[in-house]
This record gives structure tokens, C-alpha cells and sequence, in this order.
């Protein structure tokens, strides 16, 4: 193996993979990197047995070959050399990156020894449009569950509806929803799939490096794989079954206050610091021509911000996790937000009257007094 790259080339690619490197990992292999060079490209993959990625690099290759590397050793130096080219060589069971000024060997694994990414991508299912789906994935994704002993809550359901996909994400405290996500191709129907939270996230962090995704789903291997031109992202389905979550959408609502985004975070915000000592509890009270968000703590005091909104129906209080909230609000960017209630013992729902399509559920905390 040798080849000559582009020093921020590598460093590119090596930083998009490096997202998907173990951390705990009981297998060598699995900390390092894999790196392939062939076809005029350095291949660099990464994977921790959940979600692999693959990327690119332009090479001039003199001979093909495959290594792995420790990744976070490998990425640092890389990140911290002024080189405008790099060569890697492989000598035995050493990687030789070397340029005009230096020359470092580095350990390796063979790349036999390196799990498979990628059998096959399966059948297409849509072409993301990047834009798009960055703004409808940041909505949802963040309401998935972290407690990976609840497998179908750390995963997000996309399932057809209409010409399109809903996306629905929920830990069982809160819930976002977002209909119509992208056209599917008439051969790309599905009856239901519950992709993990992770890999939907990275792929809302690659930004917009592209303007558009291929989405494939393998029924065969039970893989996602989102694919560009320069980077490939494989996560495992989620085999579970995904709680009905059309009991707890709201059908009608006694109170609606719409209200501008910026003034509530901020309000929440300033809340969140007396709630901390008071197990997080912020208090929404609607009254005429404005929402009231407070908090209290008998250590440290109480707040109380009044922000102005647009009320229709009856006044109404209800009680919040300002986690919650503040996660809900951080994940926007709408200028307005539409809120309605039935009741301090009902799920709040908020909306974004810009779209029609989205809804965030937060269930209420119960409260004395």
C-alpha cells in the first residue's frame, strides 16, 4: 500500500469517520480506522458495530492495499501537521506517514480482521433533499430515548403515510411527529421501520456537505444506509414494536396561546435556574394576553417572566420538565410557537404555525397547589 493525498482531504474524511469509532469497545480493531486505497481514492472506514461510515479521499495510489490504524492517535496528528501532502506507506506491520518535513510510523491490525460495513445497500427507498430533511430530522430526532434497554424508543418510526414518511420520536415523557418528510419511489414502500435515534442524528451533524441523500433499506442484512457521492452511513434496524402512539395526539384543546419562540426560551431559560433546585418543574400559566413561565425553589427563591402571546379560550396553567421544554425550543428556529392544552393533567402540544405538518407532545407534571 502506498498513496500520496491531500493532507485536509484526509483530515476531512478522517474527521466524518472518526463519529463512528468505539469508545469502550473490548475489540482492538474496532478503535482504529480502516483505511483502503484503491481506485484513485483513500477509503476510510469506521464502525462500532451500531452505525458504520465510509468516506473518500482523492490519492494518486501507486500500489493498493488495506491496514487499520489507531484512530484518535491517527486523527490527531493528522489535525495538527502543516503538510500540504501526505504519503501512506505500509511496511510490514507499520503505516508510514511521512511528508516533506516528517515521517511517523504508526501500529497497525490487519484489515482482515476488520468487521464489514456494508454487504449491499438494498433497494432505494427516496433522494433526500439535504435541506429539507436536516430541519424536519433536528425536529423529531431529539425526543427519542437514550435508555437503550428500551430498544424501540431509542429509534425513530418512519412509516409511509400518503405519498410520504412520518416520522414519529418519543421517550415516553415527550413526543415529536412530523408528516409528509420526503416523496418515497413507488418501489420504495414500506410498511414501518424503526431506524436508531444515533444515526439520524450524525446525519443531521455531516450538515450540508451535500446537497442530497440516497436512502436504501435492506430487508436482507436489516440495514438503513443513507449514501452521497463521498460518504456512506449504515446503521442495523430496530426489530421491535413500536408503541401506538396515536392515543396520546390530542384531539382538542380548551386553551391556544401562540407566542413568539425567542422571548419563551429565554424565559425558560432564566426559569430553569431556580428549577434546577426544585426537580426541574417549570410552571406555564396562560392568562389574558400572555403566558406566565415561573419557577420556585425554597433554597434559592422564585421567578416569574411574563411573555406576551395571542390567547384564545379559557386560562389554564400546567407544569413542565424545563429540560424538556428547552429541547423542544432549542430544536427550531420558527419565530412563532402555537401551544394548546386541555388541562394541567393533559399532554401540552406545541406547534410551529409555519408547519403544518409538526407537533412536539410534552406530558405534564402533576403539582400541589
Amino acid at each position: 500500500m502506498k498513496a500520496d493525498v491531500l493532507t485536509d482531504n484526509l483530515k476531512k474524511g478522517l474527521s466524518i469517520a472518526f463519529r463512528a469509532i468505539s469508545t469502550r469497545s473490548q475489540l482492538p480493531v474496532l478503535l482504529n480506522f480502516l483505511l483502503e486505497a484503491k481506485n484513485g481514492f483513500i477509503y476510510i472506514s469506521a464502525t462500532d458495530l451500531e452505525i458504520g461510515i465510509t468516506t473518500k479521499a482523492p490519492a494518486k495510489i501507486e500500489q493498493e492495499g488495506a491496514t487499520t490504524v489507531p484512530a484518535k492517535t491517527f486523527l490527531d496528528l493528522i489535525s495538527s501537521i502543516n503538510e500540504e501532502k501526505t504519503t501512506l506507506s505500509l511496511s510490514g506491520s507499520q503505516l508510514i506517514l511521512s511528508g516533506k518535513h516528517l515521517k511517523t510510523s504508526f501500529p497497525t491490525i490487519s484489515a482482515e480482521e476488520f468487521p464489514k460495513i456494508l454487504n449491499e445497500k438494498g433497494k432505494k427507498i427516496a433522494l433526500i433533499k439535504t435541506k429539507e430533511a436536516l430541519g424536519a430530522l433536528s425536529r423529531v430526532v431529539f425526543a427519542a430515548s437514550q435508555d437503550m434497554g428500551r430498544p424501540a424508543l431509542s429509534g425513530v418510526l418512519m412509516k409511509r403515510e400518503g405519498e410520504g414518511l412520518i416520522l414519529v420520536a418519543t421517550d415516553g415523557y415527550r413526543l415529536s411527529l412530523r408528516k409528509n418528510f420526503m416523496p418515497l419511489f413507488k418501489e420504495g414502500d414500506i410498511e414501518g421501520l424503526i431506524v436508531p435515534s444515533r444515526i439520524l442524528r450524525e446525519l443531521v451533524g455531516f450538515g450540508e456537505d451535500s446537497e442530497e441523500y440516497d436512502f436504501y433499506v435492506s430487508k436482507e442484512t436489516n440495514q438503513v444506509v443513507f449514501s452521497t457521492k463521498d460518504v456512506v452511513l449504515v446503521g442495523r434496524l430496530i426489530e421491535a414494536e413500536y408503541p401506538d402512539y396515536k392515543k396520546i395526539l390530542p384531539e382538542d384543546f380548551e386553551t391556544k396561546a401562540v407566542f413568539d419562540r425567542s422571548d419563551a426560551q429565554n424565559a425558560v431559560k432564566a426559569c430553569s435556574v431556580f428549577a434546577r433546585e426544585a426537580a426541574n418543574i417549570i410552571r406555564v400559566a396562560v392568562g389574558k394576553n400572555k403566558v406566565v413561565f415561573s419557577s420556585s425553589a425554597s433554597s434559592v427563591g422564585e421567578n416569574e417572566i411574563d411573555v406576551e402571546a395571542v390567547v384564545e379560550g379559557e386560562e389554564n396553567e400546567i407544569a413542565f420538565n424545563s429540560r424538556y421544554l428547552l429541547d423542544f425550543l432549542s430544536s427550531i428556529d420558527d419565530q412563532e410557537i402555537d401551544f394548546r392544552m386541555m388541562g394541567p393533567l393533559n399532554p401540552g402540544v406545541f406547534r410551529s404555525p409555519k408547519d403544518k405538518d409538526y407537533l412536539h407532545i410534552i406530558m405534564p407534571i402533576r403539582i400541589q397547589g
